[in-house]
């Protein structure tokens, strides 16, 4: 699987899980350089508390587009270091 956001792949692995629709791709798989922390958190019920990114590619930002969980319920443990996107990221095989 493939993130691409502004013609840039973000992120690209084999290996994403599945929940809610949303593909989460391992940590290890994005691409560091397109990524800073936001001070943006919100939280799920069943899965916990939610720590964003802002995509930046080519100068342009495209603000909280991925999303992660650094601490999980047991509910969701297998998305513990993995990082989800949306906001006009698309994710293709």
């Amino acid at each position: 699987m493939k993130a691409i956001w502004n013609n840039t792949v973000i992120a690209e692995s084999d290996e994403t899980i599945v929940i809610e629709r949303n593909h989460y791709f391992p940590h290890e798989s994005i691409k560091s350089e397109y990524f800073k922390s936001s001070e943006t958190h919100t939280t799920c019920p069943w899965k916990g508390e939610a720590h964003y990114y802002t995509v930046e590619v080519n100068g342009e930002e495209n603000k909280d587009a991925a999303w992660y969980y650094p601490e999980v319920s047991e509910l969701a443990k297998g998305i513990k270091n993995h990082v989800a996107f949306w906001k006009g990221v698309e994710v293709i095989e």
